[in-house]
């Protein structure tokens, strides 16, 4: 129940998150973006490199969102695998790039870069491999964590700002290598992968034999026959995948990665904003705040003292009078958003009472999707809000 005599319900106390000092400092080499689907991870992603470009750095922001939100945000048809440099105005002393995850070329590039010429034929060619890189599941979080990896090593980006993968679970990324390693190292693609010459298939004998030949029945011959031919080839470049990905793992976990939280005031966004930060915790990485999103902010002045209950009675007695209706109106629609401002409050307080030193930054709601650097801007100096440094 919401309070009558204020405008809004009582703040806890909150710690600004600011932006701008994170996006400056030359020791962030990684902001990652993570929540709920459909709260506005990749505008913000797009802001926060823009702003970062506006402060001097060389930033690529990279989406693993196949909806190409990305693109439209910046004013693009397209984006695909490589990253393309966006056309700033002369007054941004720094680069944006941008880039949408292909998972299927970076996983073909990946073979490529560690497989001897004949072996990465074999590979690419093999109609298993065709399907693990394109639907396995887990396939494209953990590419985008390979693509991280990538850009991480070649030294070119000051900043590189991830829009992680609209997943069920805005930290699925996190578990892909593990969930990819458990299936190429589990028993039955060991058990395929095992030369025959082994003391384990003298002993099987006709048993062996026997054995994939049920198999067969079950799959198809000709699975059966790729997938062996697959993991026999896989198998040299196996090894470098894990390596790879538990180093990308570990860059997730060192000071200068951010973490930033995105999240809209619904009960189902910040349960989920909970979750993602109570994981970033117990996985150890930095996280640098939560970003509220399409939050309803009050406009200051002095209608912001004016509570629900008595913008809703002055309405009802212009209406009784039959003067001034687009007052009458207007009242109707403040008090309507005080009555949504004290519901986001509300949760926003819930949220800080188990989350109690988090740093937020609030972004309010637009009456339009962003589609163009100017729309970005905008977005960024809200972004950086009151622990921003005055600069536009």
């Amino acid at each position: 129940m919401t309070p009558t005599g204020t405008a809004t319900v009582p703040t806890a106390a909150v710690t600004p998150l600011d932006i701008d000092t994170i996006l400056e400092d030359p020791g962030t080499r990684v902001v990652v973006c993570c929540g709920a689907g459909g709260v506005g991870k990749t505008t913000t992603a797009a802001a926060l490199g823009l702003r970062a470009a506006e402060r001097g750095r060389r930033v690529v922001v990279i989406t693993v969102d196949p909806a190409r939100r990305l693109a439209q945000s910046l004013g693009l048809a397209s984006l695909d695998n490589s990253p393309r440099r966006i056309e700033l105005p002369g007054d941004v002393p720094g680069e944006l790039h941008a880039m949408m995850l292909d998972m299927k070329r970076t996983f073909d590039e990946v073979v490529e870069e560690h497989a001897d010429p004949e072996r990465a034929r074999q590979i690419l060619s093999n109609p298993f491999y065709k399907t693990l890189s394109t639907s396995f599941s887990g396939t494209q979080e953990y590419m985008a964590m390979e693509k991280l990896g990538q850009l991480r090593q070649s030294g070119e980006w000051d900043l590189i700002v991830v829009d992680t993968p609209p997943s069920r679970s805005a930290l699925d990324f996190l578990d892909a290598p593990k969930r990819l390693g458990r299936f190429l190292d589990g028993k039955l693609i060991t058990f395929l992968n095992a030369p025959a010459s082994t003391g384990t298939f003298r002993l099987l004998g006709a048993g062996f034999n026997l054995v994939t030949s049920v198999i067969g029945k079950v799959v198809g011959t000709q699975f059966l026959a790729d997938l062996r031919s697959f993991v026999s080839a896989f198998d040299t470049v196996f090894g470098g995948f894990q390596e790879r990905a538990e180093r990308t793992y570990r860059l997730l976990q060192v000071p200068g990665t951010a973490f930033v939280v995105v999240a809209t005031p619904e009960a189902d966004a910040l349960r989920e904003a909970s979750y993602v930060m109570q994981r970033l915790s117990s996985e150890s990485m930095p996280l640098a705040g939560l970003v509220l999103n399409r939050a309803h902010l009050l406009p200051e002045g002095p209608t912001e003292r004016l509570s629900s209950k008595e913008a809703t009675d002055a309405a009802k007695k212009l209406e009784a009078s039959g003067e001034y209706p687009l007052a009458a109106a207007a009242l109707r629609l403040h008090a309507e958003r005080v009555e949504t401002r004290n519901r986001e409050l509300l949760l926003r307080n819930r949220l800080l009472a188990v989350h109690a030193n988090l740093r937020i930054t609030e972004v309010p709601a637009l009456p339009e999707d962003v589609h163009d650097l100017a729309g970005l801007r905008g977005i960024g100096v809200a972004l950086a809000g009151a622990g921003g440094h005055g600069r536009s």
